[in-house]
């Protein structure tokens, strides 16, 4: 357990020492705040006594009442200066957080972001984070402040009468008996809990996600029971949780306050023997009060100190998974040619690649063809970057991709697949993403020289127009246009075309043949294309069967060598045949 504990503090130190000074000086503060919040209790105790051995004074209980009224008065000041101390530390922390993962993210190999759902990390990112601001902005300070000063009166108590300190905390353990009834299964219940928030959040990114199929499919019941079931589920589990720990909770929150109970009859007894005076006893009686309050406010935060150790597991997991080892220097690269030799991938397990060799020519073009899953995609998302080879190497002229930093391999390429995202922004925004700096005129240059310049301005606001989430407001050939546009304006010496044009309709293919023409123009093209007719003019066809290269040439010599290839062109001039009649 005290293993356990290290390690969360060791896992949140490193995001919370920049703010040291401010958590600190916030608990400072607000152990100076609860310790005025009793101050009042002391100045009715002495207002008491006084009265009761007959004092007439009014300055004397004036003055007590203006110690009264100070005591609040400062114990506002320090709780909302240590409050906004401790939240403007805890929302800087947050967002150290958030950036710290997302820097992360854009390190991680393709297949770990591909195997975790969006619903996971939006949940860590998003809500699991969130739910920290709670720990540190009340947390530390208050957790700090109310354990402290209960701990100050029971030392003054027991200088007092050790008796009677004793006795008000007789309530206490008998409370929290009840209550370890209820915490014995806690940290079982918090981690399905968890599990079934997970679920939950996994089938609402699903379902909404999913929704276009589920509508075009007509399986709007069976998806939606799915999703209702998960947020069903999700309700049943919190709710018998609670139902569960209900009488135990109730009892622990009923008893543990009530230290007058036992206070009052035992401290009369006291007062009637002549073992205690009767200002000790008044002083005993009023100061108890303020014991176990604190420290029920403390406890309360059982519940945030255990969303601590399971978030802070969740965000140490995903920064401590291994990443894309690059280094940071960028190098002098004089050769763009790009060398395949004996490239192994294996992807869960099971290998994709099994020895592909490739020479891949500066200012050349290669075709990757071959039957669907025999490894074109991996080789082209293996020489962009996205994963590391499992054996054998990718190099770059001379140089391993893996000893080229991660922002200058990416800036050498421009990758463009058929499933191309656009963000939630403008079409002006999302072609600028291939170049920040880019002005508007070259942004619209690059749309015209893509063909899509004519239908940008058909648009609701032109280049102003908002795409929608994913780009859902345009079609899919309208999106691969805009990504290509976006590449154009990136001007990288190697474009990967992963299946770009898939989506393009045969009116607009032409124009972005057209495009893609002036893309490439001096540059490295690595394509991946359904339609083989548009790959005949490559410098190189790459046939690619299991995982290997086993024969590659130009398209004449394709033809005559290898069978499968001659099998695939045949196959797709039949088709095209029949598109034709």
């Amino acid at each position: 357990m005290d293993k356990e504990k290290r390690t969360v503090t060791s896992q949140l130190m490193p995001f919370i020492k920049p703010y040291k000074k401010k958590f600190t000086m916030s608990i400072i503060l607000a152990i100076a705040g609860v310790a005025m919040g009793l101050v009042p209790y002391i100045a009715v105790a002495r207002m008491l006594i006084e009265l009761l051995e007959g004092g007439k004074d009014l300055s004397f209980y004036f003055f007590w009442c203006g110690v009264a009224a100070t005591s609040y008065i400062l114990k506002v000041i320090f709780a909302n200066v240590s409050t906004t101390l401790s939240h403007t530390a805890a929302f800087a922390t947050l967002r150290d957080m958030r950036k710290k993962i997302i820097s992360k993210l854009s390190r991680l190999p393709m297949g770990i972001l591909i195997d975790t759902p969006s619903g996971n990390l939006k949940n860590i990112i998003v809500d699991r984070i969130e739910g920290l601001e709670i720990t540190l902005g009340h947390l530390l300070p208050e957790m700090t402040a109310n354990i402290l000063v209960p701990v100050f009166i029971l030392i003054y108590l027991f200088v007092i009468d050790w008796r009677m300190a004793l006795v008000a905390l007789i309530t206490l353990p008998i409370g929290l008996a009840f209550m370890s009834t209820a915490m014995k299964t806690y940290p079982k219940q918090f981690e399905g809990s968890v599990a079934i928030n997970k679920k939950m959040n996994n089938a609402i990114v699903e379902y909404i996600g999913g929704i276009e199929v589920i509508k075009t499919f007509n399986q709007g019941a069976t998806s939606y029971e799915k999703y209702s079931n998960a947020v069903t589920d999700n309700a049943s589990y919190f709710f018998n949780w609670m139902k569960s720990c209900q009488w135990a909770m109730a009892s622990y929150t009923a008893i543990c306050p009530a230290t007058l109970l036992t206070v009052l009859p035992i401290g009369f007894l006291f007062y009637l023997n002549g073992s205690i005076l009767a200002s000790e006893f008044i002083v005993v009686m009023i100061l108890s009060l303020g014991i176990v309050g604190p420290l029920l406010t403390a406890m309360n935060f059982t519940d945030s100190l255990a969303v601590v150790g399971a978030t802070v597991s969740q965000i140490a997991s995903l920064l401590e998974t291994p990443e894309l080892i690059r280094p940071t220097k960028d190098i002098s690269l004089n050769d763009l040619s790009l060398y395949l030799n004996d490239v192994h991938f294996a992807y869960h397990e099971a290998n994709v690649l099994n020895g592909v060799n490739l020479e891949i020519k500066a200012g050349t073009v290669t075709a990757l063809v071959g039957p669907s899953g025999s490894g074109k995609s991996t080789i082209a998302k293996l020489i962009a970057g996205f994963w590391d080879v499992t054996n054998g190497t990718i190099s770059l002229g001379n140089v391993n991709v893996k000893d080229i930093p991660q922002q200058q391999l990416a800036s050498k390429i421009s990758y463009v697949s058929q499933d191309n995202y656009l963000f939630d922004d403008t079409v002006r925004e999302n072609i600028r993403m291939g170049r920040y700096s880019a002005t508007d005129k070259e942004v619209e240059q690059a749309a015209k020289d893509a063909g899509c310049d004519l239908f940008i301005h058909e648009l609701e606001n032109g280049y102003d127009t908002r795409v929608g989430g994913a780009g859902g407001h345009l079609s899919g050939g309208e999106r691969q246009r805009i990504a290509i546009a976006r590449a154009m304006l990136k001007n990288a010496p190697i474009i990967i075309l992963d299946e770009a044009t898939a989506y393009i309709d045969p009116e607009n293919e032409a124009v972005v043949q057209q495009a893609v023409s002036k893309l490439v123009q001096e540059k490295t093209l690595i394509v991946i294309a359904h339609r083989l007719s548009t790959i005949t003019d490559s410098d190189q066809i790459a046939v690619i069967q299991n995982g290997k290269v086993i024969d590659s040439g130009t398209h004449k010599k394709l033809i005559q060598s290898s069978t499968l290839y001659r099998d695939m062109w045949q196959a797709h001039i039949g088709v095209k045949d029949g598109e034709e009649q």
